[in-house]
């Protein structure tokens, strides 16, 4: 396996990591599932970022401390607040819709982060992104249809977090001029680990033996998930990437089946598929438009 790795060309390699990135995650999402049935989702999401630590601190060793100083603090702790939103939001809706769906309305980050850059950044979108904009934003009402089916929690959990990750991928854009990419996920654990502490400490309760074998999963498969995923996307473009992202559906689709007797319908599988073609069409537009200014510049900075 080794080998055959090491064969690969690197575009290769950039993908086949991106694509155990997602094994990991989805395999993540599972212990989440599992660990939350026995334990309150908000201590699921505490011992996630201090496990997931704990994990990292044989890498912290080998690297030294001067690899995860902190050059922009307000930025940091930013993104800790944006991540501890999109980590109890998505967590908790995972707990609360099936996981094909969670998975689907998950795909319209790519919509928000344009909105977000075009607000918050003054970035310029031009009339056929808006367009691919309309379209996922319908990709997604498919999805949820509103007026159809109840407007459930779960739905707007999962929503809140696709909009908070999206904020905070918008902060990683500008972390990655001055920080490495260990230091923005070693702090990022670090300062959700408070965080996440306090609103856990009402509902506590010391796991049993089952759940903590479920928590250390989620730990370690994290940390590896993270590990790929800013891997693969330090290694090629993200337009070469994007269209992979879509094999989370399938997976998650057949794991929900496998493992909860889950069946996703078919308006989850169309609006994904609809906010799936309109992220890549924008991923397409920003490379492209990337590429118009820096026409010398390698892989695009990983979204962490």
């Amino acid at each position: 396996m080794v080998r055959f790795f090491k064969l690969q060309s690197f575009q290769s390699k950039a993908i086949t990591l991106n694509i155990l990135s997602i094994v990991f995650f989805s395999i993540m999402v599972i212990f989440i599932r599992k660990a939350a049935e026995n334990l309150h989702i908000l201590e699921v999401v505490f011992f996630r970022n201090l496990l997931a630590f704990v994990v990292m601190i044989p890498i912290l060793k080998s690297t030294g401390l001067s690899a995860i100083k902190m050059n922009n603090t307000k930025l940091f702790f930013m993104r800790g607040f944006f991540g501890a939103i999109g980590m109890l939001a998505g967590f908790t809706c995972l707990t609360l819709i099936p996981l094909a769906q969670a998975t689907a309305i998950s795909f319209s980050k790519p919509i928000f982060i344009t909105i977000g850059a075009t607000i918050f950044l003054g970035e310029i979108i031009k009339a056929r992104r808006i367009a691919a904009i309309i379209i996922g934003i319908i990709g997604m009402l498919i999805i949820v249809q509103p007026g159809v089916n109840t407007f459930s929690f779960g739905i707007i959990l999962a929503i809140i977090a696709a909009l908070a990750h999206s904020m905070n991928a918008l902060i990683v854009k500008k972390l990655t001029l001055t920080d490495t990419p260990q230091a923005i996920i070693t702090w990022m654990v670090i300062i959700l680990i408070p965080i996440t502490f306090i609103p856990a400490i009402p509902v506590w309760e010391w796991p049993s033996l089952e759940t903590w074998l479920y928590l250390w999963g989620i730990g370690i498969v994290g940390t590896l998930a993270h590990f790929t995923w800013t891997k693969s996307y330090s290694m090629a473009e993200i337009t070469s990437l994007e269209p992979v992202e879509f094999i989370k559906l399938p997976i998650m689709a057949l794991f929900g089946w496998m493992i909860f007797s889950e069946i996703p319908g078919t308006w989850t599988w169309i609006g994904g598929l609809i906010i799936f073609i309109s992220t890549i069409y924008i991923s397409h537009r920003e490379s492209k438009a990337s590429n118009s200014l820096k026409p010398n510049d390698g892989a695009q900075e990983p979204k962490l």
